[in-house]
Parts: C-alpha cells; sequence; structure tokens
C-alpha cells in the first residue's frame, strides 16, 4: 500500500512541477496520499533536522521529498498543517549534503505558529516569527540565485513579505536538492498538506 502511494505522489507533483524532475524521499513517511493539488503526510514522531546548536545533537531523520536542481530558480508551495506538539514543523527544503542546508516553514512552539528559518553550515542556526492568530496557511517562496537563498511568505498567496536572505553554498555544474520537509521532534507527529508544489528554473545573470 505504502508504495502505491508514493508512486502516486511521485507523478502528482512531478507533474505540478515546471519541468518533471524525478523525484524521491529522504526518510520516507509511512503514511502518504495524493490530493487534487499535492499530497498529504502523515508526520511521524521523532523526526528532524538539526546540527549541535544550543542542544548538542544531530538529527537527520526528518522526512524530505525532493528533486534534483541545477543552476538557479524558485520554488513555491502552500502549506496546511495541524499542529499540536512542540516543534511541530513542516516547509520548503534546500539541500547540498546533510552539513549544508536551509529548511523554512512553520514551526510550532509553546502553542505558536511561527514563520521559521534553520540555515545549517555545520552549525544551526535558527530565527522565527510568531504568529499569534494561527494562520489556517502559508504560502512560501524560497530563491536560490548564485551564493544566496531568499525566503518569503504570505498567508494570503499575495503579499509576501522576506523572513531571511542568507548564504548558500554556489555549486557551478553541480545540482542541488529541493522539496518539501515536515518533521515532529518531540510530539507524536501530525498531518499536513503540500499543495501546488512548483520548482521554475531561472534565466542566468548576464555578465
Amino acid at each position: 500500500m505504502t508504495s502505491f502511494l508514493l508512486s502516486g505522489l511521485l507523478v502528482v507533483l512531478a507533474a505540478t512541477a515546471s519541468q518533471a524532475q524525478p523525484t524521491r524521499w529522504l526518510n520516507p513517511p509511512k503514511q502518504v496520499t495524493t490530493t487534487p493539488k499535492g499530497v498529504r503526510v502523515q508526520v511521524a514522531g521523532g523526526t528532524d533536522f538539526w546540527r549541535v546548536t544550543h542542544y548538542g545533537f544531530i538529527r537527520d531523520n526528518g522526512h524530505f521529498y525532493f528533486q534534483e536542481q541545477t543552476g538557479d530558480f524558485e520554488a513555491k508551495v502552500k502549506v496546511v498543517g495541524q499542529y499540536r506538539d512542540l516543534y511541530d514543523q513542516a516547509g520548503l527544503m534546500i539541500r547540498l549534503d546533510e552539513k549544508n542546508w536551509i529548511k523554512t516553514g512553520i514551526e510550532y512552539v509553546h502553542g505558536v505558529q511561527n514563520v521559521s528559518a534553520v540555515v545549517t553550515r555545520e552549525v544551526s542556526d535558527w530565527s522565527v516569527v510568531p504568529r499569534q492568530d494561527s494562520p489556517a496557511a502559508v504560502w512560501l517562496t524560497l530563491l536560490r540565485k548564485g551564493d544566496y537563498v531568499e525566503i518569503k511568505y504570505s498567508f494570503d498567496n499575495h503579499d509576501f513579505k522576506m523572513l531571511r536572505l542568507a548564504y548558500f553554498p554556489p555549486t557551478p555544474g553541480r545540482s542541488v536538492q529541493i522539496g518539501l520537509m515536515c518533521a515532529a521532534p518531540d510530539g507524536k507527529g501530525f498531518p499536513v498538506e503540500f499543495e501546488d508544489f512548483t520548482v521554475v528554473p531561472l534565466a542566468p545573470t548576464p555578465k
């Protein structure tokens, strides 16, 4: 049953991307279903992406459904999560390897949804924008260009605000991984839906 669902998920997400790239899981969840606009995931408890800072541990077992992408691009997705427990999280992730990645989305802390970004280069840092109004959904964009990543977010898919501009290692001639991320470090897990996931390649900047 799981294999069938994952195969259906691959078709749905590949069809929504501007260029249908092969997609695969890092740490696949046990429960995945397709929806008319994307995918619904039952996030497993005890999952996370984090390296060292403050907590002194390394976690690399969160769920990540990604495609390989070269050059500059912009990724976008709508995220609807039923967050329940401390640090429940879902959003986008760009990843070069286990020591170089950025994740962004909603992270649930003490009953409050936080628009969140974790930038990791050997060790992780974390920045948040608390939202006291418990928004029903968040739209995220992640622009990868040259040596940086720009993250924006919106709660209506119209007014986008910048959350973070961060260094990300340039990879001339190499691909990076870009896709959907979710994890539940402290809780038992939660359901989340990802809708309208796209990755749009950008034309090279003239020199």
